[in-house]
């Protein structure tokens, strides 16, 4: 059985349905219809707008330009970071942070696993390169960006708890164990919460689409194992990171807590 083949129509009556909950959300005065209608328009253009991009990097098959579209992918990673945060340690900062990891992290995880375990001919084909780095990366975003914010959000609400305990000669890795440990325990929950509902509650989007596609479930499941470990992957050692150079960057060589580097995202 292959893929059925969607049209236009069936789209628009799928989009239906989102048009219905934006009604359903005025007459509740929920206050997000016009946000549910800004979103959808947003992703039909940017898919819209990525399947053209595809076509032309499955065409060119260049693993330079393979390369620079997973440095794309993970600058507008690190917008997404920046965004998500209600206080921001300097934007430039927070926006290389996000992308430097999603970046780092894609690299030093997907590479590995395209050369050596997908065993894709060639390896850097952007048919795999493209769509596995892209959901390693965008999944670890979401752990980096609940990460940071839940961090400068608690060291923020616990700044006389920390600066006592640096006055009382702590220094500032223990000081922050605390809010270290919060934070990466929430940046890491999307991804755990997935790993545990995966197959009993969900099945998953890369599995789907390969038996839509006709694969063979056991080898769909497969390639969804493997794409789970290099997520969690990339999310922990991503969140980890992350949450320890934000620990960094709001203190200093003295060990004094330094909020005065943290400002609203507006």
């Amino acid at each position: 059985m292959s893929a059925p083949v969607l049209s236009q129509l069936d789209v628009a009556v799928a989009a239906l349905a989102l048009v219905l909950c934006a009604g359903a959300s005025a007459a509740l005065s929920l206050g997000i219809a016009r946000t549910l209608l800004i979103a959808g328009a947003r992703m039909v253009g940017q898919l819209l707008l990525l399947a053209v991009v595809l076509r032309w990097l499955f065409a060119l098959q260049s693993p330079a330009v393979t390369a620079l579209a997973m440095l794309a992918m993970a600058g507008f990673a690190g917008v997404e970071v920046m965004n998500r945060q209600s206080r921001l340690a300097g934007r430039g900062w927070t926006l290389g942070l996000g992308a430097g990891v999603m970046l780092a992290g894609g690299w030093l995880v997907t590479v590995p696993a395209l050369a050596l375990l997908v065993r894709a001919d060639p390896w850097h084909a952007p048919q795999v390169a493209l769509p596995l780095f892209g959901m390693v990366a965008g999944s670890a975003m979401t752990g980096v960006a609940l990460g940071l914010d839940t961090f400068a959000r608690t060291v923020t609400r616990e700044a006389r708890a920390i600066e006592g305990r640096l006055a009382l000669g702590a220094t500032r890795e223990a000081a922050l164990a605390d809010a270290r440990r919060e934070a990466i325990r929430t940046g890491l929950m999307p991804v755990l919460n997935a790993m545990a509902a995966t197959g009993v509650v969900t099945i998953p989007g890369m599995m789907t689409g390969q038996i839509l596609a006709g694969a063979d479930p056991m080898q769909a499941a497969r390639y969804q194992m493997l794409v789970m470990f290099l997520i969690a992957t990339v999310s922990v050692g991503g969140t980890i990171g992350a949450v320890h150079a934000l620990a960094r960057r709001l203190t200093d060589e003295r060990h004094r807590l330094r909020l005065d580097r943290l400002r609203g995202s507006g």
